[in-house]
């Protein structure tokens, strides 16, 4: 086998010549058996190392070799002539000046116009990113479908589609020349009547949606992809895990759209087996065959800013020790998450856990939090309601099952109540994630499971995958 160079990021960059790399050989696909064959040559960057094996990626870095890597390079330095004036203004007004790790890495990627898998953790600011990227080939005088993101949950879309409207808002009178940049939110639970009507009359120049509500526009062509430039897949391992939604976005990745014609971006804080996605994504040509693999802080999957603790009690002990934490942390705010309720237990015609633990907060925890509910039963304009009362400012205690464990950003959460451990080591690093979300801060953050003694080896488990110590406490 050839021999392999490891070289930082940033030397990287001014190499001056391509550096050759032996292929590796993978089994079987991400979820999908296919006859082993070795993947296409790839460039791969992370945190403490980028290994290059395409000759092409190195000439296509001349914009990052500008403004360097180093940590002194501000957002409007990488985004150099790449992104409008009154959109880089819009970000600087929000108080995006500094790059975080993520963006510092990736937007020199995106830019050349590579394929990409963001990989970074929760709260790294992944979206800001493809955003950046979209706002810099969009073009407004054109009334076309430009960029497509796919979400996997309505609160994830919402949020995303804020943001990206937030960075589009209309020019000021100096920016006259710039058209207005529209976007749709195409998510469950919204008026598919209404959007019909929109997408006859004028096409939205980015839309974000969920892909069940796409899907149907695509059926039915009220939706076409033929002016799509970008692509962007959000949250990508939870889709392509889901039953309900992989074939449909398997359709979307190859026969809605084709990789020579767009630029494909996959985001997610876990990727499971990575490397094997990033092989699958060449194979099963989801992407081109020199998709970049970004994958920041790959040491430390999660902030440092987060601590980590643990209560043992048996089962029905279980509401009293959680009142105990709260009584004694007093968070400002904070959220529990709750298991999904058993299909056995619905039948039985019990009341869901979730229920169960509001009823007991509501009477017994005397705190200045409101408490709030977020949970997949409930309809979309109670889901909608929920996270607006979060985002409004004041302290809150959010009970959710995993719903609110994706994506959803409230970054004054400082405390995180496992209430019932979660099922995958995956699910404990996005239920994590939902606190220490303010970049460069050092503000310390808490995630407290509360276990019986059967489940402390499962925990154990997650230590060790996800590299982190939780300490014990006795309540």
């Amino acid at each position: 086998m050839a021999a392999t160079l490891s070289v930082s990021a940033t030397q990287l960059l001014s190499l001056p010549r391509p550096v050759f790399l032996s292929r590796k050989l993978h089994v079987h696909a991400y979820g999908f058996p296919f006859p082993s064959r070795s993947p296409s040559s790839r460039l791969v960057i992370s945190e403490n190392r980028a290994i290059c094996s395409a000759p092409e990626l190195l000439n296509s870095t001349s914009m990052a070799e500008e403004v360097g890597l180093d940590e002194t390079v501000t957002l409007r330095d990488l985004c150099g002539n790449h992104v409008p004036d009154h959109v880089l203004r819009r970000v600087e007004e929000v108080g995006y000046v500094i790059p975080t790790d993520v963006q510092r890495q990736a937007l020199p990627t995106l830019f050349s116009g590579l394929d990409c898998v963001l990989h970074a953790q929760t709260g790294s600011g992944k979206t800001l990113t493809y955003l950046l990227l979209i706002f810099s080939v969009i073009n407004t005088q054109r009334s076309a479908v430009q960029a497509l993101i796919v979400v996997p949950t309505r609160e994830l879309g919402m949020q995303v589609t804020k943001v990206a409207r937030t960075l589009a808002a209309k020019p000021t009178e100096s920016d006259l020349e710039q058209n207005s940049c529209t976007i749709m939110a195409l998510l469950d639970g919204g008026s598919l009547k209404r959007h019909k009507t929109w997408l006859k009359a004028e096409p939205p120049t980015i839309v974000v949606a969920t892909i069940g509500s796409l899907c149907q526009m695509l059926e039915k062509r009220i939706l076409t992809l033929e002016s799509m430039q970008v692509l962007v897949i959000d949250e990508v391992d939870f889709m392509f895990n889901s039953s309900k939604e992989v074939s449909s976005l398997r359709k979307l990745l190859t026969s809605y759209s084709s990789i020579n014609n767009r630029q494909t971006i996959f985001a997610s804080a876990s990727i499971p087996q990575h490397r094997r996605f990033v092989h699958d994504c060449i194979q099963q040509k989801w992407t081109k065959s020199n998709v970049v693999h970004v994958h920041v802080n790959p040491v430390e999957p999660m902030p440092s800013c987060l601590h980590h603790r643990f209560v043992i009690c048996s089962k029905n002990m279980r509401l009293h020790a959680l009142l105990s934490l709260l009584q004694t942390d007093a968070p400002e705010s904070g959220i529990i998450f709750v298991g999904e309720q058993s299909e056995k237990s619905k039948k039985a015609g019990n009341a869901p856990p979730t229920t169960l633990l509001m009823d007991f907060l509501t009477a017994s925890y005397k705190g200045d939090s409101d408490i709030l509910l977020l949970e997949e039963d409930m309809n979309f304009n109670l889901r909608a309601t929920s996270l607006s009362e979060l985002r409004q400012g004041g302290g809150y205690l959010l009970v959710s099952t995993d719903l609110a464990a994706r994506g959803v950003d409230l970054p004054e959460t400082t405390h995180i109540y496992n209430f019932d451990l979660p099922r995958t080591v995956t699910n404990y690093l996005h239920r994590a994630g939902r606190t220490g979300r303010k970049p460069f801060s050092d503000e310390k953050c808490f995630v407290t499971n509360i276990l019986t003694s059967e489940e402390r080896f499962v925990l154990q488990r997650y230590e060790n995958e996800l590299m982190f110590n939780c300490e014990e406490l006795l309540i």
